[in-house]
């Protein structure tokens, strides 16, 4: 809408839960390339054109969803739902706008698998379209960056602090390296970033901190935080009265339990169906790369897995249980602890920290723009001129991410040879 560009994070802190979904719904038919670039579209879309949230409350929250185990794009997303909608409804908007488009495509591939081959998804014209899209987050990814540290990285230290964990996530792959390097940055951060105002005067110099407007109380967070507790402790002990129960203990269990989100709970998942028979490797590997040709979370491989199980689960309800266990925990933690992040955020050793951690952030999103976006994406020149091409159109042109989707989607085919 056209007032949205004009007003303030402070003046779009409230809104509706229509509002949070149509614009997850938007970011969840669009959003392609994985965790890293969903956190670029959502900042394309609710930090750079609604203004929902500023560059350094929107880091804030991106480093506490890493430090969480579960998906941290869906985290992310549930979590500003529920400061934009107001409360449980906005996340749950959120997260059914992000997460359902992929859901429902995958479970209905699913379904369908038994009389349709999935060769017939890859290749030929649909593998042209889908490397334009890998390279579409390539110009997203680094459209992110670049924004980001302008913000959050406008002096020496700070800058310093992101060099510092691009070397550490290099070093350490994996979301090992990813939470020490926020770590790192909070530490550093209590030393090198406690003058509110580093560069007094200089136009990139940021505010100590943004004001998240969290409407959860604490008791409510520490509420959730038990019943995922409990949720992980009582499933195992009643998974015999019901195979449906056994898959949501399995599925809650790789949910609760994996760091990083995305391809991180792959082997937890591989371990938990195909190992124990529901699913066959051949299922296993083909929803795996339908989950990366779709929009959306990867977590909603999920919906495949529970829609292909052998009986005497499986189909529409195996699907359900598998997608909503999956997430449940992760969103528990999110929504648990944003109470209690609102208060220590607003402390001012904490802030220091945060804008340690927040250097980090822009640090991780700059070595995973290397790998594993670029070089998953960029493999001749002419790729090369096309992200360049899309990343110019975001920042110089400022067109819309969805027309650069559209864009790159069509030049897919040709660059891959195909005409």
């Amino acid at each position: 809408m056209a007032d949205e560009a004009v007003e303030t994070p402070e003046e779009k802190s409230a809104g509706s839960v229509g509002e949070v979904f149509r614009a997850f719904l938007k970011l969840g038919l669009m959003s392609f390339g994985g965790p890293i670039a969903h956190l670029g579209y959502f900042r394309a879309e609710l930090v750079e054109r609604r203004r929902w949230i500023d560059d350094a409350g929107y880091a804030d929250l991106v480093a506490l969803c890493q430090f969480l185990p579960g998906p941290a794009s869906s985290q992310l997303g549930f979590a500003l739902g529920i400061i934009r909608g107001g409360g449980f409804l906005g996340g749950l908007a959120a997260w059914a706008g992000f997460t359902l488009p992929s859901a429902i495509l995958l479970a209905a591939l699913g379904l369908l698998s038994s009389y349709v081959g999935t060769a017939a998804l890859y290749g030929g014209v649909i593998g042209g379209i889908l490397h334009g899209l890998k390279l579409v987050a390539v110009a997203v990814v680094a459209q992110a960056v670049w924004g980001m540290a302008r913000t959050l990285t406008p002096d020496q230290p700070r800058a310093g602090i992101a060099l510092s964990a691009i070397v550490m996530v290099t070093l350490a792959a994996g979301s090992f390296g990813q939470v020490a390097a926020i770590a790192m940055g909070a530490i550093a951060g209590l030393f090198l970033c406690q003058d509110e105002n580093p560069q007094a005067g200089s136009a990139t110099a940021t505010p100590p901190v943004s004001h998240l407007p969290v409407p959860l109380k604490r008791r409510t967070g520490a509420i959730l935080l038990a019943v995922f507790a409990l949720l992980l402790v009582l499933p195992p002990l009643f998974k015999a009265a019901s195979p449906y129960i056994g898959v949501f203990e399995s599925f809650y269990r790789s949910g609760a339990l994996v760091f990083g989100g995305g391809h991180v709970v792959l082997p937890l998942l591989q371990a938990e169906v195909v190992t124990t028979g529901w699913v066959l490797p051949g299922q296993f590997l083909a929803g795996y790369g339908l989950a990366q040709a779709v929009p959306g979370p990867l977590f909603t491989f999920a919906a495949w897995l529970g829609a292909v199980m052998a009986p005497p689960a499986g189909g529409v309800t195996g699907a359900t249980v598998a997608l909503v266990a999956v997430f449940l925990p992760g969103l528990l933690l999110v929504t648990g602890m944003l109470p209690f992040w609102s208060t220590l955020r607003g402390l001012p050793l904490a802030q220091a920290a945060m804008r340690g951690a927040n250097a980090a952030v822009v640090g991780i999103l700059g070595a995973a723009l290397y790998t594993p976006v670029f070089t998953g994406a960029v493999q001749r020149p002419m790729d090369f001129a096309a992200a360049i091409t899309g990343f110019l159109l975001l920042t110089v042109w400022k067109v819309p991410p969805l027309a650069v989707v559209v864009v790159l989607a069509v030049l897919g085919p040709f660059l891959t040879g195909l005409y």
